[in-house]
């Protein structure tokens, strides 16, 4: 099951790292032997990295960023307490319901800081890491990057509102055509669709992105959360309604036949059989 009480972070359980540098609130997704994949564990994590930076006066921005050589390959299915049980069908999708709503509330504190978040990517970008990646105010990727998600090629919704962010940034029908096919789209692409701001040598990432950050934090701190504030209100007007809708689509789906068939299709290498059940 979720943990969702705990304020420790177990030595060697380190999903993500923090330093503070400068001004910057450093944020490193740390397991790159897993392609940092998530799990509700990371997203415990990201919730008291969230919290703490919150009120952190010595932090004018933030640095998302990632160890190895991926950003963030998607959901890390060898997690403990990775699916959700349940007396039944109905109180599993409950359960379901109630987990992606929680994620939803990390997911809103972070996404919501004062401070501007600034993601560098490398790599996969997959699923949930682009969904992520979406969360901050600007997205610098090095020309390795490939993102996608591919969550309805294994039967499930798209939990954490990815797709609508990119509805927001690069329209309806992108957000459409890359979350029902699930097909991977590379840097220049994303740039070209408006989901990237930079795009630079995989060499220059981390240089490029701390220097964007720098910037901004340099800047007057009230005008620089002021206009983050501004934005965002005009950006998310009906977001929180739609991850309402998210959540249930999710639960549904993560408890459905088809997504068992989908995970083990994808296990096994082989086209999944979908029977709409």
């Amino acid at each position: 099951m979720i943990d969702t009480t705990s304020t420790e972070i177990a030595e060697g359980e380190e999903r993500l790292r923090l330093d503070v540098e400068d001004g910057l609130g450093i944020l490193t997704l740390c397991r790159p032997d897993k392609l940092n994949a998530w799990s509700w564990e990371s997203t415990r994590q990201l919730g008291l990295f969230a919290d703490r930076i919150r009120f952190d006066d010595s932090i004018k921005a933030v640095l998302l960023r990632a160890e190895g050589r991926a950003f963030c390959a998607g959901i890390d299915v060898t997690a403990p307490g990775g699916a959700i049980t349940g007396r039944s069908g109905a109180e599993r999708t409950r359960n379901y319901y109630e987990g992606i709503r929680w994620v939803h509330e990390r997911m809103r504190v972070f996404a919501g800081l004062p401070q501007p978040v600034v993601a560098a990517v490398q790599g996969y970008c997959l699923g949930f890491g682009f969904e992520l990646a979406l969360m901050a105010d600007i997205r610098v990727a090095a020309d390795d990057a490939v993102f996608a998600l591919p969550e309805a090629q294994i039967g499930v919704a798209v939990d954490a509102g990815g797709d609508l962010r990119i509805a927001r940034d690069a329209g309806a029908g992108w957000a459409k055509f890359l979350a029902l096919t699930g097909r991977r789209i590379d840097a220049p692409t994303a740039e070209r669709l408006r989901l990237l701001q930079v795009v630079t040598g995989r060499d220059e990432l981390d240089k490029t992105a701390r220097s964007v950050a720098a910037e901004i934090a340099a800047n007057a701190p009230l005008a620089v959360q002021g206009i983050k504030r501004d934005i965002d209100l005009f950006a998310d007007r009906g977001l929180a309604e739609a991850l309402e809708r998210t959540a249930f689509a999710a639960a549904l789906t993560l408890t459905s036949e088809d997504s068992r068939e989908g995970y083990a299709a994808k296990a096994a290498r082989r086209p999944a059989e979908f029977e709409g059940k």
